[in-house]
């Protein structure tokens, strides 16, 4: 069954995107978490982190430059911006569909609360 990300991806469900080319596909998050919120994801469905390949290597780096330059883009890459991927239920993964959140736009304050 496709993700969500896949139907965005094919074009099947709306999402305003951002970039697109051949291994990835970059949209704005439906439920910003800052004001800037892109996800980049890859084109080829992997569910987690635990499911990337070793043949994934220069995919996932990818998604990192992709990220970077959207940063540059949207003018938060000299103040300062987050990169998130969250894997599994304890991980706060909602979409099994390996994605990288770029947050920024704000301060964004610690990433966890300490216990």
């Amino acid at each position: 069954m496709p993700t969500l990300f896949a139907k965005i991806i094919a074009g099947e469900l709306p999402a305003t995107i951002v970039f697109r080319d051949a291994r990835v596909t970059a949209f704005l998050d439906i439920r910003p978490a800052a004001p800037v919120h892109i996800l980049v994801v890859p084109n080829k469905t992997i569910a987690t982190v635990n499911d990337i390949a070793d043949e994934d290597e220069a995919l996932i780096g990818h998604m990192v430059l992709v990220a970077r330059d959207l940063a540059k883009q949207q003018g938060i890459a000299d103040s300062g911006y987050r990169l998130i991927v969250n894997c599994n239920a304890h991980g706060g993964q909602e979409v099994y569909h390996l994605h990288l959140h770029l947050l920024g736009g704000r301060p964004l304050g610690p990433l966890v609360q300490r216990a």
